[in-house]
């Protein structure tokens, strides 16, 4: 059985806190680690890591690696040219295994977790089984409330068994499903929920690759009829000529809505959805006022409501179901109710101000974080902590150079061939093209200010030669 994960969204309605550049998959927000690292691991409890294949694009790959390396020592990873939603990065996976098109193959999103590993399983047992006679099998949850943002499945109120041997004791059902509605709207919702034939789908499918790739040959062509074997470079990158025209759209669209072959499991274990500010609500501990407060934040007679704050002091008062979520260059006020809203508000942002969704002023790294100060034509400015014993990548750029300046700490700099260190209030030049690497080999944390200066600064001008977090490209 394979598996394939799909990392490559950016995550939109957890704007501001996921961004282009650091989007929602990357996100600590499941116990304390981030959504691809738990949707890896329960792909890891029923496959070996040969098996599992991560779809991303080529903006999250390097931080895609580093938040893998550590759960296993080959990785499978299709780097996108471009997003273009969920058929696309499914059928690029698919192509991508058809020499074993006769195998089953499960959809993982990554913005989900189980309660129950072992209930996970058992679904995903039964669904093998109904999808070896040609189904594609949704797994479903029952619905707590009606939401507009998730996909419905009707299924039949009579389930029709296949046995699975010859052994009375041993049936296995297969419940065909009638109808799949993809985000429908509101008042619909509410109707499906009182009905106890409707369930949410929660993105995971189970089918045969050659079924699941022979209906999105049929329902949508345009998404995959170009595709070959040929499309993907030695090191899994897809070449751009493949996905420059391609249509942007979902995989339930395109396929779910539309297939005669789509068959119906539940879910039986706590399922939860964080693919929005809402749902983190819903998903997280709350004080007596039913309030999830994460940050520096002052309330009064506010209820029913989740705040954050990543730096700055926010105070509210006599609120009721509201969504606050304050970062260092952005702040967002929602009702909770309607935060599906977020993606047509996003979509605006970016026609005025396109840097606040591409990437957060603090930016996470395995290796510390670092906070950018300000830039303007041809130059940046930054602060960076590195953690105690934590170093970054031996690397190169292009087209900028970098001073740096010890601000606290005692910092270990590898510069071409030769070693360097520098104590608090000393500083070093970084030539364009030189080879050179940030360490901290202390048991304090490391702070320096870092300016660039160049002809183009972009967090992409880097080659990277040795990375301790798998973030080479061999």
């Amino acid at each position: 059985m394979k598996f394939i994960i799909l990392a490559g969204g950016s995550g939109v309605r957890l704007w501001p806190v996921s961004r282009d550049l650091y989007p929602k998959p990357l996100l600590n927000l499941y116990d304390g680690q981030s959504l691809i690292q738990n949707i890896y691991k329960l792909a890891l409890s029923l496959a070996d890591e040969q098996d599992i294949v991560t779809v991303t694009n080529f903006r999250q790959l390097n931080d895609t690696r580093s938040q893998l390396h550590n759960l296993c020592s080959t990785l499978q990873i299709i780097s996108e040219p471009m997003t273009k939603n969920t058929a696309s990065a499914v059928a690029s996976a698919l192509y991508y295994l058809q020499e074993k098109k006769d195998e089953i193959v499960v959809i993982l999103p990554v913005d989900f977790a189980v309660k129950s590993v072992s209930a996970f399983k058992e679904a995903v047992e039964d669904a093998q089984f109904a999808a070896k006679k040609g189904f594609i099998v949704s797994l479903g949850v029952k619905p707590a409330y009606a939401e507009a943002g998730f996909g419905y499945i009707q299924i039949e109120k009579n389930t029709r068994k296949t046995k699975t041997s010859k052994n009375e004791n041993n049936i296995k059902t297969v419940t065909p499903v009638i109808k799949f509605i993809e985000k429908p709207d509101i008042s619909d919702a509410y109707e499906f929920v009182k009905s106890k034939n409707y369930f949410w789908n929660t993105g995971i499918y189970v089918s045969k690759i050659s079924v699941l790739l022979k209906e999105i040959l049929t329902y949508a062509p345009e998404t995959a009829e170009n595709f070959s074997k040929e499309m993907f470079n030695e090191d899994n990158t897809i070449n751009y000529e493949y996905y420059e025209k391609l249509p942007e759209i979902s995989i339930d669209y395109a396929v779910m809505e539309k297939t005669d072959k789509l068959a119906f499991v539940e879910l039986k274990t706590d399922w939860k959805d964080y693919g929005s500010w809402q749902e983190v609500y819903n998903n997280s501990e709350k004080n007596d006022e039913q309030n999830v407060i994460q940050g520096n934040i002052i309330t009064n007679n506010v209820k029913n409501s989740f705040l954050y704050s990543s730096k700055e002091l926010v105070a509210a008062a006599s609120l009721n179901n509201m969504i606050i979520v304050d970062t260092e260059d952005a702040l967002l006020v929602c009702d909770k109710t309607r935060t599906s809203d977020i993606n047509q508000l996003v979509r605006k942002i970016k026609d005025q101000y396109d840097e606040t969704t591409k990437i957060r002023k603090t930016v996470i790294r395995p290796w510390g974080v670092y906070t950018c100060l300000n830039k303007g034509k041809g130059w940046l400015t930054k602060v960076i902590n590195v953690y105690p014993k934590h170093k970054l990548s031996l690397q190169s750029h292009n087209y900028r150079s970098e001073h740096w300046v010890i601000l606290e700490g005692t910092a270990t700099v590898i510069l071409e061939d030769e070693v360097y260190t520098l104590e608090k209030g000393t500083s070093i030049n970084i030539p364009v093209q030189a080879k050179h690497s940030l360490q901290n080999l202390t048991e304090e944390n490391l702070k320096i200010l870092e300016v660039q200066k160049g002809e183009y600064i972009g967090e992409d001008d880097i080659i990277r030669y040795e990375d301790i977090y798998g973030r080479v490209v061999k």
